[in-house]
């Protein structure tokens, strides 16, 4: 079915396609879906990726910028040269697909497991931490004034936000406690500059080849707020996959990623990424108890659900060695 439709839009906006081949359902979460396939072209198939929320689906949560914004984001990154897919169709009500954008597909590799492990990847794993440096400070220059509407968010209102959600769960956590009183003693306050904080720049969400990073996907929880967030949050233990030592994503230093981002221009304040990365740490903790509890209280009881809750005990041993007094 969703051929036939993928089928009548390309022809509409792809000049010579005849329609759509192979289309396979990569995910499906509550709201949003992704898709792959490949456009059919005189001049060769056109490998493609469909975003979307299908028809009936209500708005994106409160801290997701929207399927419309995240098209127009990563049209810009790429527009200026920052890692991103092109985005070849933004889906109208003529398209019948729902809500949501088609992108060129970039072959690559995101599990991290085989980036962090497989040959494949060996030559390019040394550059990575410094090459991501890089790519954050060209995604922190992106126009202001280019940008679509987008939340701004700040150290002290996130202390509060996650606080609220922490509470919510009514599952006490000593070490999230401990956490959450060091935030406020640590907050730095408004951060002098304020940028696109890409919000989930991390291991997983960036498609890597031979050759380094290729794109960067997933750019729905983007933000305006202090740039130092996205340095923090690609530093979580949680994303460096068993490589614990090499702290940016399972690739390397934090000393080549603030390399990287200041030879791209930009300067880099550690206090802050400390922060963040205490910060990013709690966060990823909650998400993870919020997950345990609709699996104990909703009406899937997955076994996924089940995994990722138990994780939370995973990020209080990460947060103990944040903030031990030689924390690492």
């Amino acid at each position: 079915m969703i051929e036939t439709e993928l089928s009548r839009s390309v022809q509409r906006w792809c000049k010579g396609a005849t329609g759509v081949t192979g289309a396979a359902k990569l995910s499906g979460g509550a709201s949003q879906e992704t898709w792959r396939f490949d456009i059919v072209h005189p001049d060769g198939p056109i490998g493609a990726i469909l975003r979307r929320s299908p028809k009936g689906y209500g708005a994106a949560p409160t801290r997701a910028a929207g399927l419309a914004a995240e098209a127009q984001l990563m049209q810009l990154a790429f527009e200026v040269g920052v890692p991103s897919p092109r985005v070849m169709h933004v889906l109208t009500a003529e398209d019948d697909l729902g809500t949501g954008f088609i992108m060129q597909r970039v072959e690559g590799e995101t599990i991290a497991r085989k980036i962090l492990r497989d040959e494949e990847f060996a030559a390019a794993r040394p550059l990575l931490a410094r090459q991501i440096g890089g790519i954050l400070a060209g995604l922190h220059r992106l126009p202001q004034d280019k940008l679509p509407e987008l939340r701004s968010r700040g150290a002290t209102q996130e202390i509060s936000e996650f606080e609220r959600d922490y509470r919510s769960l009514n599952w006490p956590k000593p070490v999230f406690e401990l956490a959450l009183r060091w935030l406020r003693d640590h907050d730095p306050g408004p951060s002098v500059e304020t940028t696109l904080v890409h919000g989930d720049f991390r291991n997983g969400n960036l498609i890597i080849g031979p050759d380094g990073v290729r794109a960067v996907l997933d750019w729905e929880l983007a933000h305006l707020g202090d740039p130092m967030e996205d340095l923090g949050w690609v530093c979580v233990n949680s994303w460096r996959f068993g490589e614990i030592d090499k702290p940016v994503g399972g690739f390397g230093s934090r000393e080549e990623l603030f390399a990287g981002y200041a030879a791209a221009g930009r300067k880099v304040d550690a206090a802050r990424v400390k922060f963040w990365e205490v910060m990013g740490t709690l966060r990823w903790g909650i998400m993870c108890g919020g997950m345990m509890q609709r699996f104990r209280e909703g009406p899937d009881h997955s076994m996924e659900r089940a995994m990722i809750g138990r994780r939370a005990s995973e990020t209080e041993i990460d947060l103990l060695r944040l903030l031990a007094p030689r924390g690492s």
